[in-house]
């Protein structure tokens, strides 16, 4: 579907900033595929989300999740080694209520 079209069908795209990973953690994320890599980048995508904006941004969207739809995309082929993955985690563990598992 065309951006332009969003609107038309109740689709809204809306940037949250906040729930990015910071540039050091994504080039630290590019360099490597290791496991080792993609877990210390989670354990500091996590620390990252723990600071006031990241973890208020994740409170709203959990609340939302009640009474809307809304999903959560990234540029990223492979869901299993992108920060998505982790950020559904945390949206569940911050109450969200998620369609699909």
């Amino acid at each position: 579907m065309r951006k332009a079209e969003f609107a038309s069908w109740d689709f809204y795209d809306v940037g949250l900033p906040s729930l990015a990973s910071s540039e050091d953690l994504v080039k630290m994320a590019l360099r490597s595929a290791e496991q080792r890599t993609w877990k210390a980048f989670v354990r500091r995508y996590r620390a990252e989300m723990r600071k006031t904006d990241a973890a208020r941004t994740l409170d709203l969207l959990a609340a939302l999740s009640r009474t809307g739809n809304f999903s959560v995309g990234c540029y990223c082929e492979d869901q299993t080694c992108c920060h998505r993955s982790i950020l559904r985690e945390l949206l569940k563990e911050h109450g969200a209520n998620l369609a699909r598992e």
